[in-house]
């Protein structure tokens, strides 16, 4: 029977839940569990994909077209399991869900109400994801204890373990020990309290993990025990640590995975932490850096772009070098160009986005890039603008422009596919989760993916014109990958240039930090030719690594 174990968090948001949840996901891997995840979301939006980024962070796409939380991308990226629409639900698709199924009539004319028909939805929603081939699933209750919107979610998993039977549910509570100053203390007051919130709704939580500055004493973890009806062994401590990819190492070293494994009987699974330690130690040996700028509407919030910067530090993983990143926000570009800031630069990144703000900037950025010789990479948008840069300063179609930003531009090189066909309506045009694509034989996204047939995942509305595409035949800018009809473009890129290269795709949402994205492990090996020009003792990519991965 499939196992559940229910993350909750208390005290302070953003504590780390997210992490914590995948990195007790890897650590069951290790043990030869087979483990997946869903994040219970508090908010009323149906889905956060029409969320501010600047609010919510990234939106993270799933293989089915999901539009979900950025925890999925840490979920993914820590099990190394594709997961899918299912694995986020929201207040808002329950609630959705339960009003359809009153305005069919499926309740038979009786009173709905939150118990006992949100939370049927909400375990119901837990129970798609435990099948013959799950052996656990992690589910991450989103928001803080003692917020009132997780109530009833709160209130479902309480019901869960009485619905699927004691020994087969897990409760995880991660709360904050924090540090008080002017006493030189660390409190654990905080936690006292949040877990006496979550136990005045029905739930002892099973295991506490406390988030802290420093380590704590074997004492506040004997005082957390006495105080909260824990086992002493079931306290642990996460410190704050230098590297994501060392925190289930630290949860280990606590013992969490082992008295998880111990509540629910599989604590006779061998620990194979091999893989996961040679990571951590290529984390370790980095040696020098690469500056990225990462070109972007939202650079105030990190968050916004996680995935992308998560595959660019899986990309420097690789060759052993640190990625440091230059934020720069869009609508300055122009004016830092003009100041020449930007030619210490060892590549550019022009991430995905919507609306017209800051595109001019990006477009700068990639003349910039392709007159400089600088490595650069577009997704999504990205590849868009260096589509119409390309048209504006090459091809001389002046004013090129997409129709997203410019509907009566003379030269739409980007466009929606429905305008092309003489339908102007937005509605269902949205490209959502994985889609195939074919190489061009010889090219250089070919070279470094190792194959001709790819699947990426996307989520854009406009298309590269091809009513334009033989406009740029012959110029020098291929189209160096198309749908399998050879209708869309799917990659570009510049021959005789070290690396100038867009993806209609977001190939970020697939890299792992073991194996990285092959767009961005090879954009980092250009960037470290580049900056190996200035700084001769930096560790130049090798020939094997060049193309030695796949998606």
């Amino acid at each position: 029977m499939t196992k559940h174990i229910f993350v909750t968090g208390g005290v302070a948001s953003s504590l780390g839940k997210g992490l914590t949840a995948s990195s007790l996901g890897r650590l069951l891997k290790c043990r030869g569990l087979r483990v997946t995840m869903q994040k219970l979301d508090p908010y009323l939006n149906v889905d956060p994909g029409t969320m501010n980024p600047f609010e919510h962070g990234e939106v993270f796409v799933t293989d089915d077209g999901g539009e979900t939380d950025l925890d999925l991308g840490h979920y993914e990226r820590f099990i190394d399991e594709s997961l899918s629409r299912a694995s986020n639900a929201t207040t808002g698709s329950i609630y959705s869900a339960v009003i359809a199924a009153e305005r069919r009539g499926d309740y038979l004319g009786r009173t709905v109400q939150v118990i006992p028909h949100i939370t049927n939805e909400i375990k119901e929603r837990i129970r798609r994801l435990a099948n013959d081939d799950v052996d656990v699933v992690i589910t991450e209750v989103g928001g803080t204890v003692g917020d009132i919107e997780i109530l009833p979610f709160l209130e479902a998993i309480r019901q869960f373990r009485l619905d699927v039977g004691r020994n087969n549910v897990c409760y995880v509570h991660v709360t904050l020990v924090p540090f008080i100053g002017p006493s030189g203390e660390q409190k654990t007051k905080p936690t006292q309290h949040s877990v006496t919130e979550l136990r005045s709704r029905g739930i002892q939580p099973d295991v506490i993990v406390c988030r802290s500055e420093q380590p704590l004493s074997d004492s506040l973890k004997r005082k957390i025990s006495n105080l909260c009806d824990v086992p002493v062994d079931a306290v642990c401590n996460c410190a704050d640590a230098d590297s994501l990819y060392e925190i289930p190492l630290v949860l280990h070293d606590e013992g969490l995975d082992t008295v998880v494994c111990e509540l629910l009987g599989y604590q006779d699974r061998p620990l194979d932490l091999t893989e996961w330690k040679a990571l951590y130690r290529k984390v370790l040996a980095v040696k020098g850096s690469v500056r990225i700028g990462l070109i972007g509407k939202y650079v105030s919030l990190v968050d916004a772009y996680l995935s992308v910067v998560e595959a660019l530090n899986h990309g420097g993983i690789h060759h052993g070098v640190k990625v440091e990143i230059d934020w720069i926000q869009a609508e300055q570009v122009e004016t830092l160009l003009a100041e020449g800031k930007l030619r210490d630069l060892d590549g550019i990144v022009i991430p995905g986005g919507f609306g017209e703000r800051g595109v001019e900037g990006k477009i700068a950025a990639a003349r910039f890039a392709r007159e400089r010789d600088v490595p650069c990479l577009g997704l999504c948008l990205g590849m868009q603008v260096m589509t119409i840069e390309y048209a504006r300063n090459v091809l001389g179609l002046a004013n090129a422009n997409s129709t997203e930003f410019d509907a009566s531009t003379p030269y739409p090189v980007i466009d929606l596919m429905e305008s092309q066909r003489g339908v102007t309506t937005k509605g269902g045009t949205m490209r959502l989760g994985a889609y195939v694509a074919q190489l061009t034989a010889g090219s250089q996204v070919a070279r470094l993916y190792g194959e001709e047939v790819v699947s990426e995942r996307h989520r854009h509305r406009y298309e590269f014109n091809p009513l334009y595409r033989s406009r740029f035949e012959g110029t020098g800018f291929v189209a160096s990958g198309t749908s399998p009809d050879g209708m869309l473009v799917e990659f570009v890129e510049l021959e005789s240039h070290p690396f100038w290269v867009g993806t209609q795709a977001h190939p970020e949402f697939k890299s792992r930090p073991d194996r990285p994205a092959p767009l961005f492990r090879e954009f980092v090996a250009a960037a470290l030719r580049r900056a190996e020009g200035r700084n001769p003792h930096l560790p130049l990519p090798t020939p094997e690594a060049a193309g030695s991965g796949t998606v």
